[in-house]
């Protein structure tokens, strides 16, 4: 018997399904967002536009109602001699400064405007009234300076004298001949000119101005204030200006020393050629004439006209001559007077015409020498030398 073959059974596929593959694809899809979610940029802009725009249109709305309310429901203004303190004060606005209250009615007083419910000055009033009130303390600093100054004048004034004073300024005739604007003007005028200057009450009750006197220093002169620092401090500027003067006369003397001393050298030198040709012409054979010189004609005919002021210069070139040797000075009579002659006496010596003349020779020659050896020394470096084995 044969044995039966055994069936093969039939193995089911299962899908295999993981846990966490499922998880992340539930998550992903929670957290992005759809894309229609947020506006585009086209849609952002017409949205901040609309924005805008209503709100503008909300804050006019707003103030217009303000307005429009407090308008129609203002309260009128208290009397001008009512307490504002009292309990009818509630029920009514209190009147402002500078402002007449009458019946809810609120008037400004002259000179000033009304601006909502306030009083303020008029500008050209105002204007008017600095003005007069800077002239009338430029006058009065400057009266009060020249009294800081030199002694002289006046510095306190009376208010009936400036009031009066204010008549003649120009500003005034521009007011007009309104009497009320002309009489506010100076009134005003007068209370800006209290609170810049000093004030008092003379003996006959009377009020007077003077100008501070820290503001009175600026309208000094210029004169004043340089005599006012020399004399604060003279101690330092007396010296000082004493030694830089001293300085400038110790440096011209002897700047003009060092010029009188190269100048009586040359002219020295010039003297001891002229007395050796002098006297070399007058021992040739066909030569003629004396051997001295007078000393002033030499002078007179070296010196230049302004040098000839100046004894000084000649007087050290005498005491040169006086030093040289070869030079001899004797008193002599010419033309019936007696004159200072001056004649060369070395025969046969080198003379110093020739002796500068060799010195420059033989500078000369020294230079040349030392331009020869250092032109030598160079082509020696430059040639190779041999070598030696």
């Amino acid at each position: 018997m044969s044995s039966p073959t055994p069936k093969k059974r039939s193995k089911s596929k299962h899908i295999s399904y993981s846990p966490s593959s499922s998880s992340k694809s539930s998550l992903s899809t929670i957290i992005e967002p759809p894309q229609s979610l947020f506006p585009s940029k086209g849609e952002f802009l017409r949205l901040v536009t609309v924005l805008a725009i209503a709100s503008a249109v909300a804050l006019s709305c707003n103030f217009f109602a303000a307005f429009f309310t407090s308008t129609s429901t203002s309260k009128p203004f208290c009397n001008s001699n009512l307490d504002p303190t009292g309990s009818f004060s509630d029920s009514c606005e209190p009147c402002p400064s500078y402002g007449e209250c009458y019946e809810g009615k609120m008037e400004c007083i002259y000179g000033y405007r009304r601006h909502g419910n306030l009083c303020i000055e008029d500008r050209n009033i105002n204007e008017t009234a600095k003005k007069l009130s800077e002239w009338v303390e430029a006058g009065l600093c400057e009266a009060y300076a020249q009294v800081m100054c030199y002694g002289t004048g006046t510095f306190w004034v009376r208010e009936n004298d400036i009031w009066n004073d204010l008549d003649e300024h120009k500003l005034m005739q521009n007011v007009g001949s309104d009497n009320t604007t002309y009489v506010h003007t100076k009134r005003r005028a007068m209370e800006t000119i209290a609170k810049l200057l000093e004030t008092r009450t003379n003996l006959h009750g009377l009020q007077e101005f003077k100008c501070p006197d820290a503001l009175a220093e600026y309208y000094k002169p210029l004169t004043c204030r340089i005599r006012e620092l020399v004399s604060k401090y003279a101690l330092i500027i007396v010296p000082v200006c004493a030694a830089l003067i001293g300085c400038a006369v110790l440096f011209w003397k002897v700047r003009q020393r060092r010029y009188l001393s190269s100048r009586a050298e040359e002219l020295y030198n010039q003297v001891c050629d002229m007395l050796e040709e002098n006297a070399l012409r007058s021992k040739s054979v066909d030569g003629g004439g004396e051997s001295w010189v007078v000393a002033s004609w030499l002078r007179d005919h070296l010196l230049l006209p302004r040098e000839r002021k100046d004894p000084r210069l000649w007087k050290n070139v005498e005491e040169l001559v006086q030093d040289d040797s070869r030079v001899d000075r004797y008193p002599k009579l010419v033309k019936g007077e007696s004159k200072v002659v001056w004649e060369w006496q070395v025969e046969g010596s080198l003379s110093s015409a020739g002796r500068r003349k060799k010195e420059r020779v033989e500078v000369k020659s020294d230079e040349g020498i030392n331009t020869n050896v250092n032109q030598s020394g160079q082509s020696s470096k430059a040639e190779p030398k041999a070598l030696i084995f």
